[in-house]
C-alpha cells in the first residue's frame, strides 16, 4: 500500500498540476527577459531531443553554477568508471557553464519545471538509475517522482542555511516524508549534519566541502596574455562577483588609494554581468576612467577601472590581481566562494556576511590567509595596506592556500560513499 503523502505534498501536486497551462505564459516571460534558452526551452517541460546514453545513467543536478562547478570533479571521476552521466541544472549561465567544462559524453539537460506531467516526462525518457542532488536544491515532485521509479537518491555536498533550516523546521511532516525518499545525505560539515537530522533525514555522512577540492579555473591562454600585455606592471585589484550596493565601495576605495599608487587598475567582476554599463557609468560619475570588456576593449593607461562584464573569464582576472576582495560580503548576501581565488595565488579580502561559506572563510580567516572587511569604508586601508607591503600579501596568500590544502578531501570521501552505489549498479547492468 502506497504511503499517504503529507497534506501539504498532496496539496503541492495538485496545484502543480492545475498550474501546467499557466508554463507557456511564464517561458515566454523568462524568454523574454534571457532567462530561457531560445532553442532548449522545452527542456523544461521534460521533452528532450538528445537520446539516453546506453548503459548504467548517473544523473547529477545542480541549481546553477556554483552548484556544479563544485560537482565537476565529481563528475569527471563518475566519466572515468564509464557510467554515462547525466547533468541538470536550472539557469542559461550554467548551461554555458556546461558546455565549456562538462567532460566528454557528459549530457546537458535544463531541470524541468517541478509539475507532475513535466517530472513524469523527463524520468519517463532519461531512466536515470541514480541521482545525486547537490547540496539542496530538492524539488517535491521530482523527489516523489524518482522514488515512485525506484531511482536511489543521494544528497552530495549537502548545506542547509540556518534561514532554510528554519524554514523548512516549519513544515516537518513535509520536509521528513521527502528526506525519507533521499537514500543517503553526503553534507559539508557537522552543523549541516545536525540539521539535516533534525530534519528527519535517516542516513547521514559529513563529507566535507566539494568546493575546497575543485581544480584551478581554466584560461584561455592568448586572452590572458593580451590582457597581461595591456596591463603591465601596473597594480592590480579586483573584486570579484560583486552585487549591487558593493562596487560604491570599490570604487571610492580606487578614488582614495589612486594617488598613492600610480597606474592602479582596478578589475570588478560583477555577479551579474548585465550591470556592467551601470558600473562603468558609476566609475565615470566618481571621476574615474571606466572600460567594459563586453565591448571587446582593454585597459590602457588612462584606464582605473575595468569591468569584466563577461561569463567565465575569473581565471584570467584572479593569475592578474594578487589581491581580491570577494564580492557578495560587504552586504547581507552570504558571500561567494573564495576557494578558486586562493588557488590562484590571491590574497583574499571580505566582508562579514559571509554565510554561505561560514565554516570556509571562519578557517581562511583563523589561519590569516584572508582578512575580513568589517564595513566599506575599511576597504581602501586594507587594499592599501597590502599593496605597500607585498610580503604580508604573500604570506597571507600562502597561508590561504595551506588551509584549503589542509580542508580538502571531500572528493575523495564522496567518491568512497558512492562506491557501493556504482558496483551495484555495475552489477545489475552485467546481470541485465
Amino acid at each position: 500500500m502506497a504511503e499517504r503523502l503529507p497534506l501539504t505534498l498532496a496539496g503541492y501536486r495538485l496545484a502543480t498540476t492545475a498550474a501546467v497551462p499557466l508554463t507557456n505564459y511564464l517561458l515566454a516571460r523568462r524568454l523574454k527577459i534571457g532567462k530561457e534558452h531560445p532553442d532548449r526551452f522545452t527542456e523544461r517541460r521534460g521533452v528532450s531531443e538528445a537520446a539516453r546514453p546506453a548503459g548504467p545513467l548517473v544523473w547529477v543536478h545542480g541549481a546553477s553554477v556554483g552548484e556544479l562547478a563544485a560537482a565537476i570533479p565529481l563528475i569527471e571521476r563518475i566519466r572515468a568508471r564509464d557510467f554515462a552521466v547525466l547533468v541538470t541544472t536550472g539557469t542559461v549561465t550554467s548551461a554555458e557553464f556546461a558546455q565549456r567544462r562538462l567532460p566528454p559524453g557528459a549530457v546537458h539537460q535544463f531541470f524541468p519545471y517541478d509539475a507532475p506531467p513535466f517530472v513524469a516526462r523527463f524520468l519517463d525518457h532519461w531512466r536515470p538509475d541514480l541521482g545525486l542532488f547537490v547540496e539542496s536544491d530538492l524539488w517535491p515532485n521530482m523527489i516523489l517522482g524518482s522514488a515512485e521509479r525506484g531511482v536511489p537518491l543521494i544528497v552530495v555536498n549537502g548545506r542547509l542555511s540556518e534561514r532554510s533550516f528554519k524554514r523548512w523546521s516549519h513544515m516537518p511532516r513535509t520536509i521528513e516524508a521527502l528526506f525519507r525518499r533521499v537514500d543517503l545525505c553526503l553534507v559539508r560539515t557537522t552543523v549541516d549534519a545536525e540539521r539535516f537530522e533534525a530534519l528527519g533525514a535517516p542516513r547521514i555522512t559529513t563529507t566535507g566541502n566539494l568546493k575546497l577540492d575543485v581544480p584551478e579555473l581554466p584560461v584561455d591562454d592568448d586572452k590572458l596574455a593580451r590582457l597581461r600585455a595591456a596591463v603591465g606592471n601596473r597594480p592590480v585589484v579586483a573584486a570579484a562577483s560583486t552585487h549591487l550596493g558593493e562596487e560604491a565601495a570599490v570604487i571610492d576605495a580606487h578614488r582614495r588609494l589612486k594617488a598613492s599608487f600610480p597606474g592602479l587598475l582596478t578589475i570588478v567582476v560583477p555577479r551579474h554581468p548585465e550591470r556592467g554599463a551601470g558600473i562603468a557609468s558609476a566609475a565615470g560619475a566618481a571621476g574615474l576612467v571606466a572600460l567594459q570588456r563586453s565591448r571587446d576593449r582593454l585597459p590602457d593607461a588612462r584606464t582605473d577601472v575595468y569591468v569584466c562584464d563577461t561569463v567565465g573569464e575569473l581565471g584570467i582576472v584572479f593569475r592578474l590581481s594578487p589581491i581580491v576582495y570577494m564580492g557578495g560580503s560587504l552586504i547581507p548576501h552570504g558571500g561567494q566562494n573564495p576557494i578558486e581565488a586562493v588557488k590562484l595565488g590571491a590574497a583574499i579580502l571580505h566582508g562579514p556576511y559571509v554565510s554561505n561559506f561560514a565554516e570556509i572563510y571562519s578557517a581562511l580567516d583563523q589561519m590569516r590567509g584572508a582578512e575580513l572587511v568589517a564595513e566599506p569604508g575599511r576597504l581602501a586601508v586594507r587594499v592599501g595596506a597590502w599593496l605597500k607591503d607585498p610580503e604580508e600579501r604573500s604570506r597571507v596568500s600562502m597561508a590561504g592556500r595551506k588551509t584549503v590544502e589542509v580542508l580538502g578531501g571531500a572528493l575523495e570521501r564522496t567518491m568512497t560513499a558512492l562506491e557501493p552505489y556504482l558496483i551495484q549498479l555495475r552489477l545489475e547492468y552485467r546481470n541485465a
